[in-house]
């Protein structure tokens, strides 16, 4: 026979769905080596076309400002595959998806 159910046990589970969640969205984050790396990687390779500053060069300037409104998957897909008749290259040979959306979330926070 099922025993009736607590109101603390919705409330329990709340509480434990609420833990878990935000630690399953931090799982596909790269490691704090990695971030470290990809800042790296957007100061200096980002960096030769889109200004050392990222304010700007050959490509468009990369500050948060430039990226509103811009789709974070359009963003990601530009980085991953790069943009076709302009001088922008794929980096999907280097970077992994959850390595592009880090990029695009550091780049409209600082």
């Amino acid at each position: 026979m099922r025993r009736p159910s607590s109101p603390w046990s919705s409330v329990l589970l709340l509480g434990v769905a609420a833990v878990l969640v935000p630690v399953a969205a931090m799982a596909d984050a790269p490691s704090p080596r990695r971030q470290a790396e990809l800042r790296h990687l957007l100061e200096q390779d980002c960096g030769s076309c889109h200004g050392l500053t990222l304010k700007g060069g050959l490509g468009p300037a990369l500050s948060p400002s430039r990226l509103t409104g811009r789709d974070d998957d359009f963003l990601i897909d530009t980085i991953l595959f790069g943009r076709r008749g302009t001088p922008m290259p794929p980096w999907g040979h280097e970077l992994t998806r959850d390595d592009a959306r880090w990029m695009v979330d550091h780049m409209r926070t600082r």
